[in-house]
């Protein structure tokens, strides 16, 4: 009975040691072990059990890539000017046994490396080359602290300037240079619009006048038109009128012709149209004496209008 107990407390004792001894390592994890104080080798993913007594964890390392934001560094630019730097390292852990034993404290290091390295690149710039040239002191900064964090086991994948904070003085320099400009650029396109309104009015001004010249050319053209189609019409109207006495007078001779007007008829036609002459305003009236000449030419007139009507026949 004794004996069974003795193996029943061996046999828990036995599976404590196991399960104290077992680990399993997360994603994005590594776990580096020591045996005997020295580095026995470094789990990754997965389930592992350690001997006990022997070997211990020791360092639990993590792969993702990690961001640290360090403190505003004081620099000096190559013009003698005072301004304070913080920046942001983006680094990631490539080698647990590098990073366990390769330096005391990484993120220090890592600090103080990007402050000297800061001061080293900021000295060879003026104060605007320095507010302008964020890209370039990045990518030589995050260069030199690859190649220095390397033997850590660190990879630094980025480095970016956060704030670039200048003195007082030298921000209030800025504001009125920044208040300057862009009081020049405001005149410059205050100048610029009152250049263009004014070559749009003239352009305008002029299209005007020559819509107006142009209109005067066509209105001109359009009387002168007009004008030629009224004479032309009242030609028109002359010729027809002088047609139409000239045919009103052959229907009168015809129509004497064809009525056989004799001397005595002519002779007092011929007194009518001297009465109508009168008016009626006249208290004597003087026949002149060829009045029988007249209605001879009549006669004679009369006979000439047959015979161009035989002929014609």
């Amino acid at each position: 009975m004794a004996g069974l107990i003795i193996v029943l407390i061996i046999g828990i004792i036995v599976i404590l040691l196991l399960a104290a001894n077992i680990r399993i390592v997360p994603q994005a994890d590594a776990y580096v072990i020591e045996r005997l104080g020295a580095y026995q080798q470094t789990w990754s993913v997965g389930l592992h059990v350690k001997v006990p007594f022997i070997d211990r964890v020791a360092k639990k390392v993590l792969l993702k890539e990690q961001v640290v934001d360090f403190a505003p560094q004081p620099v000096i630019t190559k013009d003698n000017v005072t301004m304070r730097i913080d920046t942001v390292v983006f680094y990631q852990i490539t080698d647990p046994k590098l990073y366990a034993y390769g330096v005391e404290n990484p993120i220090m290091a890592i600090e103080n490396l990007t402050a000297t390295t800061l001061r080293n690149i900021i000295g060879d710039l003026e104060l605007d080359q320095t507010l302008t040239s964020r890209e370039t002191i990045n990518t030589k900064m995050r260069s030199t602290l690859d190649v220095a964090t390397d033997p850590w086991g660190i990879k630094v994948n980025r480095v970016e300037l956060k704030n670039i904070i200048p003195p007082a003085a030298i921000q209030d320099a800025m504001e009125k240079q920044m208040k300057a400009e862009r009081e020049r650029r405001e005149a410059i396109l205050i100048a610029e619009g009152e250049k263009k309104s004014r070559i749009l009015r003239a352009e305008g001004q002029k299209e005007s006048v020559i819509l107006e010249a142009e209109g005067d050319k066509e209105s001109a053209i359009l009387r002168a038109e007009a004008k030629k189609e009224a004479t032309i019409r009242e030609a028109e109207g002359q010729a027809q009128a002088i047609l139409k006495i000239q045919q009103a007078n052959a229907d009168g001779l015809k129509f004497m012709k064809e009525a056989k007007v004799d001397d005595a008829v002519i002779q007092l036609k011929s007194l009518e149209a001297f009465g109508k002459a009168a008016d009626g305003k006249a208290t004597k009236i003087i026949i002149p004496s060829e009045i029988q000449g007249i209605a001879g030419l009549v006669k004679s007139v009369t006979e000439i209008g047959a015979d161009g009507d035989k002929a014609a026949e």
